[in-house]
């Protein structure tokens, strides 16, 4: 690779990295639907170079608004490009203000293009004998290439020198106008010379040099070797004046008019607050974290140091935390004064402190609490350092909380309160009266959003960064737990957590105030399911250990088999989990057509498309079955019994309820949401889940749930009829499309009725049902046309939701959960269908998922007033499906009573059927 030399100047190219990272993923949207993935890419791109160069000179150049002198030479010039994306022109301006108040100087001059302006001001950095990198992705800048310019192409971490110019092009950078107009440019409607590509234009001017050398004498021209170059002087004489015009065209004027120099570009110091508040609106949370406590990535690349503000009131953008206040409880005194506040404050945030993120092992170090912003403090418990003259008693302490943490008044405000809630469970005490949890009140406004932890959180509403845990405990093998550190600096990290916590509630709270049906959605669903799935924590499941090693051993012998199965294919032994050996394989050796790229070009081995190869080649097929069993190997049968409580004997799940877009649970630390239930070796797994002595294994999942939904909310007629009588609706839904009695329907008539029914839900297009059901995609065209001529109420539905998505941004559950759609307007065609189909199935998904949570409610509720309580325990839940232990002599009295008020969770339009299966493990209960 070319050596850079210390400190060149950086000239980039912004509109052409504008339009690439628009293309690019990350999509990303701010919490008011907003696009800011375009800036994020272009702001990615300019602090790496920031970090890898650190450079004192350097400009970002645009291309200026109106014509340039271009469209005056030639009318059609860039005539043929569709308008700006809406979403794009939106990025523009943010992005503007970025890079000035990175202090970067921005550059957009009227009647040229940022390729002129770049060219001109690199042509004067080298007369002043100054090494100069233009950062583009733009071919047409290879013509500025010299011993004193260079290219750099930060998506692909590639710099072009001359030498690169010659091997990419087949051109010298002197010769690459003139390739250009040879060529012509679809993209900017330069004409160029009909029929003549990449390799004739290479080939012309490989053997003429030049266009005036080859105008000059086009009869040289037919002597050529390259194929068509008989033909060539005529079609040279017919075109010449077009020819002529696309190297004007084609050729970047060094000599625009400026009044600046490449000496007078230099990066000045960051505007913080400026861009704080930038970093803000667009959610660049990581970003605005560095600002505040390193500074700019430009000052850090100037060596400039961050002012020290840690002692000042922050006033607008800066963050408004005064530390100063916060205490440290080490007597009875501080104390007793303590617990009269938290019982006087009308709101209070509490935290724990613990040794250990594993909820059933951690113990608890200390608390803290915070009863109005700024007035916090931090009870240790079990620093080890701390003799008992300094550190109160903890036994006597928690007793003394315990009325305070166990009092239902609702006016306890938290961060992921389930965890607190299982450390104080440890500790005998059963935390009620919650008023707010901030992780999940921000679920609840805007479950896009990937990020709800406290620092995210801080971040975006408070502009605060909170000090980190690593920044008090280190990193790696090496980190000390809560109870080994210093009070001095662990008193006012936990007492800062309380403190941010309240703050969030505040400014939360304040939100929803203004969105009542999020509120209730938060306060009638997430809320009340903390202490039942805290419950459903704490109790676990049973497995049977020997099982799993009996399945290990099983699937490490089908490995092995599939593995000889893979090489005879292949004719050679290779890695089957390597991604380069299996190109070569597939897309070389075996000569397979290549479906899909890598977004660095390289032909892709992910899933969706080993799936489309396997419908025609046998090695694609192996190589999925072999994923999936390792995969099932690797997170199930050899983890589960690494991860079995050493004190329960039983497995601990955690449940989230702040990670599905759709308000659905997801689980960790065993995922139990993702067993495969569609093979063998997965309902396999499911029998080591097993009931304990006297018991049995209770599984309650709803019929159909998101067909009924569906039926409910699109009220088609022929839907509502189906579930109203009890009829099969994929055999109803049978006998319509392929126009037979019910009697009549086949079973493969009905699994293609499923696939239908199912695959509208979702969304799936004509290909996509074609594939699936391996028929032609006429057939499955003609099969949805029929399906919604027979159940018009349904497509009804889907339009009625697409214009109530484009008009709001956002579609909503039965209950009032919203999901935002950020991408319904994009102007990007497979990003709005996306959104589109997200829009049909959101609602239906998420209202599974609220039926689902009503469920856990309604039953725990029932439970609780019933007298065989004890022996019936909710312990699983997944997707549209509870799993009970139930003690066996209560069988017949609880399983139909369970059913019952599963299906009462919800007032549907259509009957909510719940269906239970009992057995020894989950297998067979399921």
């Amino acid at each position: 690779m070319t050596q850079i030399p210390e400190n060149p100047f950086v000239l980039v190219d912004g509109s052409s990295y504008l339009f690439r990272a628009y293309h690019s993923p990350p999509h990303l949207t701010n919490s008011a639907g907003e696009a800011t993935g375009a800036i994020y890419g272009v702001v990615n791109m300019l602090r790496s170079l920031l970090k890898r160069y650190k450079p004192s000179h350097m400009a970002v150049v645009f291309d200026a608004k109106g014509k340039t002198f271009r469209n005056d030479m030639y009318t059609e010039y860039k005539a043929n490009r569709p308008p700006m994306p809406d979403d794009l022109r939106s990025q523009i301006a943010p992005l503007h203000a970025i890079v000035e108040a990175m202090g970067l100087p921005l550059l957009c001059i009227d009647g040229v293009e940022a390729d002129d302006v770049i060219g001109t001001l690199a042509r004067q950095a080298e007369r002043e004998g100054r090494v100069t990198l233009i950062s583009t992705g733009d071919k047409d800048m290879a013509q500025l290439v010299s011993e004193h310019t260079l290219l750099i192409n930060t998506m692909t971490d590639t710099i072009t020198d001359i030498d690169g110019v010659k091997s990419k092009f087949g051109v010298t950078p002197e010769q690459i106008i003139d390739y250009l107009a040879l060529m012509g440019d679809s993209s900017d409607n330069i004409p160029g010379l009909p029929g003549v590509g990449d390799k004739t234009a290479q080939a012309l001017l490989q053997g003429m040099h030049s266009i005036d050398a080859i105008l000059a004498d086009p009869d040289k021209v037919a002597e050529l070797s390259f194929r068509g170059a008989k033909s060539m002087p005529k079609k040279l004489a017919e075109y010449k004046e077009q020819l002529l015009l696309s190297r004007e065209l084609a050729t970047i004027h060094e000599s625009v008019e400026l009044n600046f120099t490449p000496e007078q570009l230099t990066i000045q110091p960051a505007n913080t607050d400026e861009l704080v508040r930038l970093y803000s609106e667009c959610e660049f949370r990581r970003w605005l974290g560095e600002v505040l406590e390193r500074g700019a990535a430009t000052d850090q690349a100037l060596g400039i140091e961050p002012e020290d503000k840690s002692d000042e009131s922050k006033e607008g953008n800066e963050s408004t935390i005064d530390t100063s206040a916060y205490e440290t409880i080490l007597n009875e005194e501080d104390l007793q004064r303590w617990l009269k506040k938290l019982e006087q404050a009308e709101v209070f945030a509490l935290d724990t402190e613990t040794t250990s993120l594993n909820y059933m092992d951690a113990r608890l170090v200390g608390l803290s609490f915070a009863v109005a912003p700024g007035e916090a403090a931090y009870l240790p418990l079990a620093h080890d350092y701390l003799d008992a003259p300094t550190q109160l008693d903890r036994e006597h302490t928690l007793e003394k909380l315990k009325p305070l943490l166990e009092d239902d008044k609702a006016r306890k405000v938290g961060q992921n309160l389930k965890y607190d809630m299982h450390i104080l469970a440890n500790c005998g005490i059963q935390l009620k009266g919650i008023l707010n949890d901030c992780m999940l009140a921000s679920y609840v406004l805007n479950s896009v959003s990937s990020r709800h932890d406290m620092d995210t959180l801080s971040l975006q509403y408070l502009n605060h960064k909170p000090i980190s845990f690593t920044d008090i405990a280190g990193k790696g093998a090496k980190q000390l737990t809560f109870n080994q550190i210093s009070l001095d600096v662990a008193a006012p990290y936990a007492a800062e957590d309380a403190d941010v916590t309240l703050r969030l509630h505040l400014e939360l709270w304040q939100r929803l105030e203004k969105e009542p049906g999020l509120k209730k959605v938060l306060q009638e669903l997430e809320l009340p399911l903390i202490p039942v799935l805290v419950s459903m924590e704490r109790h676990g499941v049973v497995i049977d250990p020997a099982l799993l090693a009996k399945q290990s051993d099983e699937l490490t012998l089908s490995l092995k088999k599939i593995e000889q199965e893979a090489f005879a294919i292949a004719g050679e032994e290779f890695n089957l989990n390597s991604p380069k050996q299996l190109q070569h394989i597939l897309f070389e050796k075996l000569e397979i057509p290549v479906r899909k790229k890598t977004p660095k070009g390289a032909p892709s081995t992910a899933e969706e498309t080993l799936q489309e190869l396997a419908l025609d080649y046998p090695l694609p097929d192996l190589i999925l079955k072999h994923r999936g069993m390792a995969k099932l190997k690797s997170t199930y049968t050899d983890k589960l019994p690494k991860v079995m409580n050493k004190r329960t004997q039983r497995i601990h799940t955690s449940y989230h309820q702040a990670v599905a877009a759709t308000g659905r649970l997801s689980s960790s630390d065993p995922n139990l949401q993702n067993i495969p239930i569609r093979n063998e070796a997965g309902r396999r797994v499911r029998k080591a889940f097993i009931a304990p002595n006297g018991y049995k294994i209770v599984a309650i999942d709803y019929s159909q749930i998101e067909l009924r939904i569906m039926a409910h909310l699109s009220q088609d007629k022929g839907l509502l009829h189906a579930f109203a009588n009890g009829l099969d609706v994929h055999k109803a839904t049978a006998a319509e499309v392929f126009g037979v009695a019910l009697d009549d329907v086949t079973s493969e008539q009905r699994r293609r009725a499923k696939a239908v029914n199912f695959g509208l839900i979702y969304g799936m297009s004509a290909f996509g049902l074609a594939r699936q059901l391996n028929i032609s995609r006429y057939d499955a065209q003609h099969y949805m046309d029929v399906y919604f001529e027979r159940f018009p109420g349904v497509q009804d539905y889907m339009e009625r939701t697409r214009e109530l998505a484009a008009e709001k941004g956002y579609v909503e559950t039965l209950f009032g959960r919203r999901l935002y759609l950020p991408d319904i307007k994009a102007r990007n065609i497979p990003r709005r269908k996306g959104a589109e189909r997200a829009a049909i199935n959101a609602p239906m998904q998420g209202s599974a998922a609220d039926i689902i949570k009503r469920a856990m409610l309604a039953t725990s509720a029932w439970l609780l007033q019933q007298e065989s309580v004890a022996d019936v325990y909710m312990n699983m839940q997944v997707h549209d499906e509870l799993v009970f232990e139930i003690k066996e002599g209560v069988l017949d009295k609880v399983v139909p009573q369970l059913c019952k008020v599963m299906e009462q969770a919800a007032n549907l339009d259509v009957p909510l059927i719940a269906e239970a299966g009992v057995g020894d493990n989950w297998d067979e209960a399921h």
